[in-house]
């Protein structure tokens, strides 16, 4: 099983929880309609991974900075920052096709995370920034979500069990674009202002 870091410690999601067109920007910068109802999709253990990617099989992977909680006792213990990688001329194909997504979104690699620390007992001031060779590509946070953490909780408490160590990554603001080799991304967590937590990839 691979692992995220926790205060230190190695922790195995069974599953990492994807919550898809939170964000209103996003969802018109990919022409996409607001849903009736919060999009869920899942990525498996096998996605964790800790390299960067530009492409996959020829195509050119696509990046969304988000803000990832972690589950611990039923409740969002923890929060780090993650990328979400996605083949994105193949989930546009599958969309039309009215098929699932997860060849697009949950292959080897598909997701990087930060290390993980104690959430803010406030989730409310939680935010992202996502910057690329020194440049703000996405920035964005709760304050702007369609769904908050606390909705997200009980939304996926009505139909999956959330596990100890599960992560749910809960959606990606505007700026999303192209995987190009040998940018450096920087993705950082921040709390009021304060920045939580931070990673930095090279993009191979």
């Amino acid at each position: 099983m691979r692992t995220v870091t926790l205060n230190g410690a190695a922790i195995a999601p069974s599953k990492i929880v994807c919550v898809g067109r939170n964000y209103v920007a996003h969802i018109r910068e990919l022409g996409n309609e607001i849903a009736g109802e919060m999009v869920v999709f899942n990525k498996p253990n096998s996605a964790i991974g800790t390299a960067l990617h530009s492409e996959l099989h020829g195509e050119t992977l696509h990046y969304e900075g988000e803000i990832v909680l972690l589950v611990q006792a039923g409740k969002f213990a923890a929060v780090g920052f993650g990328l979400d990688l996605t083949r994105r001329e193949l989930q546009s194909a599958l969309k039309e096709k009215g098929l699932p997504w997860e060849r697009a979104k949950a292959f080897d690699g598909a997701a990087l995370f930060s290390e993980f620390v104690p959430v803010p007992a406030d989730t409310t001031d939680l935010a992202l920034q996502l910057e690329v060779d020194g440049a703000i590509r996405q920035a964005g946070g709760v304050e702007t979500m369609i769904y908050k953490p606390a909705t997200i909780l009980e939304e996926l408490g009505r139909f999956t069990s959330l596990e100890d160590g599960d992560l749910v990554m809960t959606g990606t603001p505007g700026g999303v674009g192209p995987i190009r080799k040998g940018e450096r991304f920087e993705g950082r967590i921040l709390a009021a202002g304060k920045v939580l937590v931070s990673a930095t990839w090279t993009a191979v």
